[in-house]
């Protein structure tokens, strides 16, 4: 699923005060990003998570003073503070890495790179995240060859023979699923 930019709305309602559904949702859609180019670097798991946490602190800081500005990337901004605390924990030595590379680190900094390991990568983990959230609004049969359509491309036609689902109640459940992931997403899909 290709991902385009940062949803404005979602920044926004963000520098509300107390907004914690606006945090919830942000924490929810940036950490498994913030994660994965931590992990990218080299980072350990556990060290990785601490990472993550401590880049959504210094962004929950920074936030009220930060302006929006469409001309400029929310990601890479988000980018450059992780790659910055990643520097500063590591100039400490209080993490330990595992293979991190001048060449990862070039590739967090490079906006086309992060942006198609962006689209490449985190865009099927935020869609099952999301998706997931959604399970129970879906008979289980259904959702398992929504599983298969949406998250593993499998054909509606080979699904429905497989699962006994019928290929029109896959196709209108997955433009529920579309409907509710677009609204839940806030404009983070295409």
């Amino acid at each position: 699923v290709p991902m385009n930019s940062t949803s404005e709305s979602l920044l926004i309602r963000l520098k509300a005060d107390d907004n914690s559904d606006a945090w919830s949702q942000f924490v929810e859609l940036y950490t498994p990003l913030i994660f994965y180019w931590a992990r990218k670097n080299g980072l350990n798991q556990p060290d990785a998570a601490d990472l993550a946490q401590d880049v959504l602190t210094i962004v929950f800081q920074k936030l009220p003073t930060w302006q929006y500005n469409p001309e400029k990337s929310f990601r890479g901004w988000l980018r450059t503070i992780t790659l910055n605390r990643h520097r500063e924990l590591f100039r400490r030595k209080t993490i330990k890495t595992t293979n991190a590379s001048d060449n990862g680190i070039a590739e967090i900094v490079d906006p086309r790179s992060a942006e198609s390991t962006w689209d490449a990568n985190y865009g099927k983990e935020l869609v099952a995240s999301a998706m997931k959230m959604m399970q129970s609004d879906f008979a289980p049969e259904t959702w398992e060859a929504l599983q298969r359509l949406v998250l593993h491309g499998d054909s509606a036609a080979q699904i429905a023979r497989e699962s006994g689902v019928s290929a029109w109640t896959i196709y209108s459940a997955k433009n529920r699923l579309m409907t509710r992931l677009r609204s839940r997403l806030g404009g983070l899909l295409d």
